[in-house]
């Protein structure tokens, strides 16, 4: 079993906070707590607490904390809790939800009060909550979507971002800003960046100690760090680098790439695939040049600091994501629960470059096998070949280590994660050169990758499958369509029917399809063209389904239905659902079990010697 991955660190007092999953209790997700003397780990919300928000559906921002007080979010009833650290005393509940879900909160530590996201079937409000217990408090429900809120040091101005359908975060949002009066409300909201006249993507607001307002921007078509005085005249300033890319597309609150300690700003980079620390000094010249801090990690999350110190999520291919502290500037520190990284360097994947569906550059991460077990040893000619497509499509091949990518090359397959156009991490460009063309592009994408780990001979040609989940699946189930390269397929909660996902989907992703595919009425002939359920006489290659029942971004009826017309036509299909999963399998027993059934059905089909 892998080591839990913590998620969401913050740094308060001297004390390091982190959410922790708890793999034996069906993920539950617990806080914890490392003072600054770097004791144990202390937890903070046993059983039958359960961090979990379910704003906009993937959650996030699940606790906050400033001082004593500490307010999270309890999976079980959708409530704000609090606990106060001064006492030794269980949480207790602030709110239980009418109908709203919360997350993606800071705390008011001026006025007592926690100030969040409520959602709501129709709209997000931006809410405040006494910290003593008492009625909600609405700030401002102008958008359709409202996040990030934070607060200026002194308490004296709040910035949050928000957008409106039918536009996603990583689309186009806008920044707003407003002093708060003595009572807390908001004086004079004003919009100071993005918007239909400004159109950029906005993520995270950050005020420094001095009362400049950072956020990133993707104005100049990367993820980049700008800074201006509100309330001031002067334009926003440029604080660089371009060409990479420091932003993060929205889909779970509370991510964080940016953070400001004592005289430094900080920053995570992402550069050619791979994140980069880097630092420079908050005041001087805008171009003055961030300098690297170098870092036996290829995999860089969830950056927080204070005056002394910085933690982050680090990984690679070769080690799970951990908890990693450094001074604020400085060479490495010892990281929270691991002994530096010694012995040989990490197994890094093959940067694979190849020409995409529309003739520009795209780029994969290319995993030999690791071992060839027995009874495949000795093993004639190149190995099967597993190709990897991530959801979102807006999501990313990452090099952190992953359990699902060594359990394939543990048992003699090469895989190749392929960050088809559409991914984040490459800019703005790269994004959308998607728009219009999902279930086209990257099905090309992914079989351009495949023929280029093919032509280099690292794969058995009669042996090539593909899996991926949710936007993932409709790319595997349009790919065994479009391209015979791919031999059989493996599908986690598919997108099968993409008129139908209109009608289903939750309210954060309404829209996303008005660029993924087109705007209706206009693109209702596309909309059948790219849906596996509408194409299924040319479905000819065996497939495994697995679903979960309590899934809301892709009802369970869609899979059922692509099920049941592929046994009537006689076509070679699995059909595995799990009563308690959703979007997205969260239990680490449910996960194995869908790797080694996934492995076995390939093995079958593709006719391959079983594994002892």
């Amino acid at each position: 079993m892998s080591a839990p991955v913590p998620r969401e660190p913050r740094l308060d007092r001297g004390c390091l906070y982190w959410a922790e999953p708890r793999p034996g209790a069906g993920g539950r997700l617990t806080l914890m707590v490392r003072g600054p003397g770097r004791g144990d780990p202390r937890e903070l919300t046993p059983e039958p607490f359960h961090l979990r928000s379910r704003v906009h559906e993937f959650g996030g921002g699940l606790y906050a904390v400033a001082g004593d007080d500490l307010v999270f979010v309890n999976g079980a009833d959708g409530g704000l809790w609090r606990l106060d650290q001064r006492h030794d005393g269980p949480p207790v509940c602030l709110l239980l939800p009418r109908g709203d879900r919360l997350g993606d909160g800071v705390i008011d530590a001026h006025r007592r009060r926690w100030i969040g996201v409520g959602e709501s079937d129709d709209r997000d409000r931006l809410l405040a909550v006494p910290l003593q217990g008492g009625e909600p408090v609405v700030l401002r429900e102008q958008s359709s979507f409202c996040g990030s809120p934070t607060l200026a040091p002194d308490g004296a101005a709040l910035a949050w971002l928000e957008w409106d359908l039918p536009w996603m975060p990583w689309e186009r949002t806008s920044l707003w800003w407003s002093p708060l009066g003595p009572g807390g409300d908001l004086l004079d909201p004003q919009r100071i960046a993005g918007g239909d006249d400004d159109p950029q993507s906005l993520f995270q607001p950050l005020w420094t100690q001095g009362g400049d307002l950072l956020v990133v921007s993707d104005r100049c078509g990367w993820w980049t760090l700008q800074r201006c005085r509100p309330g001031a005249a002067g334009p926003w300033r440029l604080l660089g680098p371009t060409e990479a890319e420091c932003g993060l597309p929205q889909w779970v609150c509370g991510q964080r790439t940016v953070a400001v300690a004592a005289d430094r700003l900080l920053a995570l980079f992402c550069v050619e695939g791979r994140w980069q620390l880097r630092h420079r000094p908050l005041e001087g010249a805008d171009d003055r040049p961030w300098q690297p801090i170098p870092l036996p990690w290829s995999d860089l999350s969830d950056l927080v600091a204070d005056d002394r110190r910085l933690v982050c999520l680090a990984a690679d291919p070769s080690r799970p994501p951990t908890l990693l502290e450094l001074p604020v500037p400085g060479p490495l520190a010892s990281p929270v629960g691991a002994a530096l990284p010694s012995g040989p360097a990490p197994d890094l994947p093959h940067d694979l470059r190849f020409r995409g569906g529309d003739g520009l550059e795209s780029q994969a991460w290319y995993y030999p096998p690791l071992t060839v077990p027995p009874p495949l040893a000795p093993v004639e000619g190149p190995p099967p070949l597993l190709v990897r497509c991530h959801g979102g499509p807006t999501g990313m091949a990452r090099t952190a280590l992953q359990p699902a990518i060594a359990f394939w090359r543990h048992r003699g397959w090469g895989v190749v994660d392929v960050n088809y156009a559409g991914s984040t991490g490459f800019g703005r460009r790269y994004r959308e050169r998607l728009d219009g063309r999902w279930g086209e592009l990257d099905v090309a994408d992914c079989a351009a990758a495949a023929r280029a780990v093919i032509a280099r001979g690292w794969a058995d040609p009669a042996a090539v499958a593909i899996e991926g989940g949710s936007a993932g699946g409709l790319t595997t189930l349009a790919a065994l369509i479009a391209d015979p390269v791919f031999r059989a397929g493996a599908c986690r909660y598919a997108v099968t029917d993409i008129s139908q996902l209109r009608l289903d989907t939750h309210r954060f992703e309404a829209g996303y399809l008005d660029r993924l595919i087109g705007p209706l009425p206009a693109a209702e002939a596309l909309d059948r063209a790219r849906s596996p359920l509408h194409r299924l006489q040319e479905l000819r290659r065996p497939v495994i389904l697995f679903q979960g029942l309590q899934d809301r971004v892709v009802p369970s009826a869609q899979t059922e239905l692509l099920t049941a017309a592929l046994r009537r036509r006689g076509g070679l299909v699995e059909l595995i659902c799990f009563e308690d999963e959703g979007h997205g399998f969260r239990s680490p027993a449910v996960q194995r079990f869908v790797q080694d059934a996934s492995e076995r059905f390939f093995r079958r089909v593709l006719g391959l010697a079983a594994l002892a």
